[in-house]
């Protein structure tokens, strides 16, 4: 054998010897811990699943209305408000339905409304002519060139009576008018907004009725956050336990338990909720917490049936047998822990799919019902004025959008951190 090279070598000194110690072994929780924190994506779905709770569960204690409380006069308010400056400091805004508010400059309607406690001002102009944006709509569809003038009047406004004469614009868009408004005021006409202000009282906005869509937005969390701890103490109480005696057992004990489980899965959701509300008399989220705790188990009852048919072969699990240990106890202490990892996955997967059940019932009625605030109650509500109103579908879909991506990726990072297979020395 010829002789080695050292000088191809690179030797390690005395004192990085000295320094070079061994990795200190990590149990497995520890390790999984430790790889979830480098999962990015999965640390931004916690982030948000925080958020989201938060957001339901400490959010409404810090405003002064209920989902239920209408304001009629601030019906239909945008997060943004356009202002038209018809004087020197006096902005106007005009909403949706046509209505015209006093709106301060910097967008805050509850500075207004104090100004109205203490100088009995009035802030909302009154209307004697009012179309509907559906009359709106049909007129711009049949003629070309129409002009219709409503005469407004906003009373004791600093001491005296403000007349406004207020016109909009029903042309064509190839007539190339780019203005829909046109206020007069002190024979002084404004067509353009002077500035577009966010809603500090409404940050959300109002619905059609004059609700607080924040506030509605926070209970419908608070619901959706409901059904969530249902659907995950149903799956853990009834799907873990069904599941690990069923794949423990064996035999003819499996079978006839998996048959059972097959006839519950076999029956849609859907047809669960109308049976439900045919037996109650009546929907609402005491029906579908009811339903999901019927039939939601199923899959996570299939997944830990096979865990535990691959985990009762094990040594372990023979020695416990050998010492007399009850077969209760070895699956309490013994499979039902060593199957945490997939069951805490498939836990988490099942919550958004929980969530969005609950909001896909609400939006086709069968779900809660009003005044209760639902996501799926308040995008069915904003349905009808979509084209119009298109904020007051946005934030409730945006919500179940933002909850349904928070707890997949989550999920997505809990099965990478969970699998030993990816475990690194």
């Amino acid at each position: 054998m010829s002789d080695i090279n050292k000088e191809k070598f690179i030797f390690v000194s005395d004192r990085e010897k000295e320094h070079d110690e061994a990795r200190p072994s990590l149990t497995y929780w520890v390790d999984a811990r430790r790889r979830l924190k480098k999962n990015k994506p999965a640390m931004g779905g916690l982030f948000g699943v925080i958020i989201i709770i938060l957001f339901g569960l400490l959010g409404p204690l810090f405003t002064n209305v209920s989902y239920s409380d209408q304001e009629n006069d601030h019906r239909n308010l945008a997060p943004r408000l356009a202002l038209y400056e018809i004087e020197e400091g006096l902005f106007v805004h005009l909403s949706g339905d046509y209505n015209m508010f006093v709106v301060p400059e910097d967008g805050n309607l509850q500075v207004l409304e104090e100004i109205e406690e203490e100088e009995g001002l009035e802030g909302r102009v009154d209307v004697d002519k009012i179309l509907s944006p559906a009359e709106v709509r049909k007129q711009r569809e049949e003629e070309a060139a129409t002009v219709v003038n409503v005469n407004m009047k906003l009373y004791d406004y600093e001491g005296e009576t403000i007349e406004l004469d207020y016109s909009f614009k029903l042309e064509r868009e190839e007539t190339g008018v780019d203005y829909d408004f046109a206020i007069t005021y002190k024979g002084n006409t404004v067509i353009y907004p002077a500035k577009t202000v966010a809603n500090k009282l409404y940050p959300f906005g109002t619905d059609s009725i004059g609700r607080d869509l924040l506030t509605r937005v926070m209970y419908g969390a608070r619901i959706s956050l409901l059904v969530a701890f249902v659907a995950t103490l149903v799956n853990f109480l009834i799907g873990v336990v069904y599941g690990a005696i069923a794949g423990y057992k064996g035999g003819r004990t499996d079978n006839i338990m998996m048959r059972i489980v097959d006839i519950i899965n076999s029956v849609p959701l859907v047809l669960y909720i109308i049976l439900l509300m045919v037996l109650f008399g009546k929907g609402g989220l005491g029906t579908i917490i009811l339903a999901i705790g019927t039939v939601y188990w199923v899959n996570m009852a299939r997944l830990v049936r096979g865990q535990m048919l691959s985990l009762k072969e094990q040594e372990f699990v023979l020695a416990a047998k050998a010492l007399g240990v009850r077969s209760r106890k070895i699956i309490t202490r013994h499979l039902i822990p060593n199957a945490m990892g997939p069951i805490i996955v498939s836990m988490t997967m099942m919550i958004p799919s929980a969530i969005f059940t609950e909001s896909f019932l609400s939006f086709i009625g069968l779900g809660v019902s009003a005044p209760m605030a639902s996501w799926g109650t308040l995008a069915n509500n904003a349905l009808s004025g979509l084209l119009t109103y298109p904020y007051q579908l946005f934030f409730p879909a945006a919500a179940i959008a933002i909850t349904m991506l928070a707890f997949n990726f989550l999920g997505d990072g809990l099965r990478d951190a969970l699998d030993p297979r990816l475990r690194k020395g």
